[in-house]
């Protein structure tokens, strides 16, 4: 055995001495191989002495002198079969670890292996990665780059998960252990590989138990550097461009983007709010798929309490912050949270309705500061305005002055409004839960509707009556006034009412009296008829009493007047007698 091994070290020998020689006595060659481009002029012999693919293709060949070889799918390219044609001539090189991958492809493809010729191509770079090339994970991940352009034989030879193994075995020891500062430094060296190199490396940390916060520093590195493209895109309306190659690099955007969420874990709560709100921009200036943005939605919902305004108008606008996005995402968002405070109410047996949360509350104020940030905006309609303020209950404001103001902005940027488009926007405001400041700017505002200026006006002035000041404990203003307001509008409701039932019959009477006059005449005619009737009736009632008044039973104790005759009585009023006494 021993002596094999000697054998074929002095035939390697002899062969790297024969490629010197052949090189230097300009031998003439009988093959030329095309790899792309270049073509390169060689021997046949040295070439058949290293590479069994050669070997075969020469010999197997249906011409009997074969001249030209075409190797244009060959891994690495010109310069890699340079190296490969350069290791058969025993001439020497240089492997490094940009270089190692091709190289190792190139062996496996020419079948350079130690199967066929001693201490071949492919185990001396099998040496360098298990020596120098895999021992550092900045090394690894210059090797796992190269193999990004050599698939899929890379994968084929195992390379692929060699350098993930070795990357992630590293990776996950800094996060423990960093052994140079600053301690998320590797986080940076992973954000120059391609997204199926970088998904592999996160499956496999998954795999491995590794903890949230390394896979999240991690991913957070790879987003921000991978998507920095799109901040300089300044068209920012989310429009794909007519042009091809735009709309491709835009679709290949968009689905890079979609497997970087597809990675985040379940654990949401490891990402920073403002770099879930920068995706979710990119998400919607992408035009990703809704499960994709609902992804994003839930956990931004969810810790809503915590995020700022500037949060908010990230979502909100394009990245040249000259027009808005579709505010959708922006009110699923707040919408998710309200609906999660009223579960969480009712769970515990609250009453939703009269108290809110104090995260409740804060949501509040930072909607409503948010709603005065793009009140200025021409595109912001008033329904999409109102369905945002709507959103949150009328119960999380204990004062509407944020909201005052962000309607006042509203008024100012759009003058063209009319009464009734002003008296909507202002809809969502209650002039009852303004401080005295903001009611007393009410009062002078000419933009608001002449309703929220008497509702200010008419606070005030059952304020003063009532002698309530602003701050007393145990005492609702608001309360009081709403429902004063509430009974003066059942009273006005009822003036109409009996107005109304005032003008029908004033309108009836006219009726008849019209009617009336026509019967007149008729009237007058039957009058004679009706008057010698009405005498014969009287003459027959008189007698009737008269024999009545004699069967009177009182008639001895009481005045009889049945004899009296109404025409001999004298009815003209005494005259007033002076009594005195002389």
């Amino acid at each position: 055995m021993s002596t094999c091994v000697v054998n074929t070290r002095r035939r390697s020998l002899a062969m790297e001495r024969t490629g010197q020689w052949v090189s230097s006595q300009d031998i003439p060659t009988d093959v030329i191989v095309e790899v792309g481009e270049a073509s390169f002029s060689l021997h046949k012999f040295m070439l058949v002495a290293k590479s069994n693919f050669m070997r075969k293709l020469i010999l197997e060949s249906k011409e009997a002198d074969l001249a030209r070889i075409n190797l244009s799918d060959i891994p690495g390219g010109p310069e890699t079969f340079e190296k490969a044609a350069k290791f058969c001539y025993g001439v020497n090189f240089e492997i490094t670890v940009h270089n190692v991958a091709p190289l190792r492809c190139a062996a496996e493809y020419l079948q350079m292996t130690d199967k066929y010729s001693e201490n071949n191509l492919a185990r001396r770079t099998d040496d360098f990665l298990n020596q120098v090339a895999l021992t550092t994970l900045p090394m690894a991940v210059v090797v796992l780059k190269a193999c990004e352009e050599l698939l899929p034989m890379a994968n084929d030879i195992n390379l692929v998960q060699r350098c993930v193994d070795v990357i992630c075995s590293k990776a996950c020891t800094e996060a423990s252990f960093p052994s140079r500062s600053p301690p998320n430094w590797w986080t940076e060296e992973l954000a120059v590989l391609n997204i199926v190199s970088f998904e592999k490396i996160i499956v496999t940390m998954k795999s491995r138990g590794a903890k949230t916060p390394t896979i999240a520093s991690a991913i957070i590195a790879y987003a921000e550097r991978s998507l920095r493209v799109l901040a300089r895109d300044h068209s920012g309306n989310g429009i794909k461009s007519p042009d091809s190659k735009e709309s491709e690099v835009r679709n290949q955007q968009q689905k890079h983007l979609e497997s970087i969420v597809a990675l985040l874990p379940s654990e949401k709560a490891a990402f920073p709010v403002s770099f879930l709100c920068s995706l979710l921009r990119s998400a919607i200036f992408l035009k990703a798929s809704s499960s994709c943005k609902n992804e994003l939605e839930k956990p931004i919902s969810a810790v809503l309490d915590h995020v700022s305004v500037d949060d908010l108008l990230v979502l909100s606008f394009t990245y040249d912050g000259e027009s808005l996005f579709d505010l959708e995402s922006v009110r699923k968002i707040i919408s998710g949270f309200v609906v999660k405070e009223k579960s969480v109410d009712v769970f515990n047996g609250g009453n939703y309705k009269e108290v809110c949360s104090t995260s409740m509350q804060r949501v509040a104020k930072t909607v409503d500061a948010y709603l005065g940030e793009i009140a200025t905006y021409p595109q912001l309609s008033i329904s999409k305005f109102n369905g945002i303020a709507n959103l949150v209950p009328k119960g999380a404001r204990r004062v509407d002055d944020d909201l005052y103001r962000a309607v006042d902005i509203y008024l100012k940027a759009h003058p063209n409004l009319d009464e009734i488009e002003r008296e909507k926007v202002c809809s969502s405001l209650d002039p009852l839960k303004l401080s005295y400041e903001a009611r007393l700017h009410a009062s002078q505002n000419k933009r608001l509707p002449v309703q929220i200026v008497v509702h200010a006006l008419y606070y005030d002035q059952l304020k003063l009556r009532s002698g309530v000041e602003d701050g007393i404990a145990g005492f609702d203003p608001a309360a009081t006034t709403r429902s004063q307001l509430k009974a003066d509008v059942s009273l006005v409701k009822e003036n109409e009412e009996l107005r109304s039932e005032l003008m029908k019959m004033k309108m009836f009477i006219t009726d008849m009296q019209k009617t009336g006059n026509s019967t007149t005449n008729h009237a007058t005619s039957s009058s004679k008829a009706a008057s010698s009737s009405s005498q014969k009736k009287h003459k027959f009632f008189s007698s009737m009493s008269k024999t009545l008044g004699k069967l009177n039973p009182f008639k001895q104790g009481s005045k009889d007047t049945s004899n009296i005759d109404d025409e001999g009585v004298d009815v003209t009023k005494p005259r007033r007698r002076r009594f005195s006494i002389s």
